[in-house]
């Protein structure tokens, strides 16, 4: 019945969320080529900020919890689990003060408006997932540049998204040459929720009436502590606050 209900408001919610793309892809230009980086980061900001409002038309909701857990002043690498693309536009907007970057596969970074720009011209990388010498290179571009300007990064060690909330294995690589080369950072675990539900039909007809919850877990720091240990730590934090 849910999937019969749900398909005049998935309707409404692709129409929003699909202009909001178009209109900001050109905002998003002219503020990177005529204003610089703070205003791009503002265009892309608002632009998130009505991403995640588009979702209230499906009935979504949003919980982040302990935000004032995340320090600030320091390199941040974000550690999450990942249940599909609605993860992204909320930690964009929730967590805009530490201007969070992503490690993300190449092929987002054309054909998609706003969103390819961003990644492409915002501080992201793109890796190419069968090139493991340019991802890792790519990723180590990151690392020194969220150490460089006290940033953030936000990495997903699964590798893909859970499509039914159940964490896959997390993959070390990444995390690893972000550590290494990001010694003053701090890891913040982020646990995410129910993000799955909204695309439990698929991409069409979308659940309805989901409360997503990004839950900041205890943040630390990685200098002096061995990567075993970092890798360890990190993913039994994520994982411990997933509800399945």
């Amino acid at each position: 019945m849910q999937r019969i209900l749900s398909v005049p408001f998935s309707i409404l919610f692709y129409a929003l969320f699909g202009l909001l793309l178009v209109v900001f892809h050109p905002i998003q230009w002219l503020c990177f080529n005529v204003f610089g980086y703070q205003a791009h980061k503002k265009s892309v900001d608002i632009l998130n900020s009505g991403l995640v409002r588009s979702m209230h038309a499906l009935g979504t909701t949003f919980d982040v919890q302990h935000r004032e857990r995340i320090p600030h002043g320091v390199p941040i690498i974000f550690v999450a689990n990942h249940q599909s693309m609605y993860d992204i536009p909320p930690i964009i907007w929730f967590m805009r003060k530490f201007h969070p970057k992503f490690v993300s596969k190449k092929e987002l970074g054309k054909g998609i408006p706003s969103v390819s720009y961003n990644l492409r011209h915002g501080g992201s990388v793109l890796i190419d997932r069968k090139d493991p010498k340019q991802a890792l290179t790519a990723i180590k571009g990151m690392a020194e540049y969220i150490q460089k300007h006290n940033r953030a990064t936000v990495i997903f060690p699964e590798g893909t998204r859970s499509k039914t909330g159940v964490p896959k294995k997390f993959s070390e690589n990444g995390l690893k040459m972000l550590c290494k080369f990001a010694p003053n950072a701090y890891i913040v675990p982020l646990t995410i929720n129910n993000s799955w539900r909204v695309e439990r039909f698929g991409k069409f007809p979308l659940g309805l009436g989901n409360r997503l919850t990004f839950t900041v877990q205890e943040p630390f720091a990685i200098k002096g502590i061995p990567f075993e240990e970092v890798m360890e730590r990190t993913e039994r934090e994520v994982i411990k606050g997933i509800k399945y």
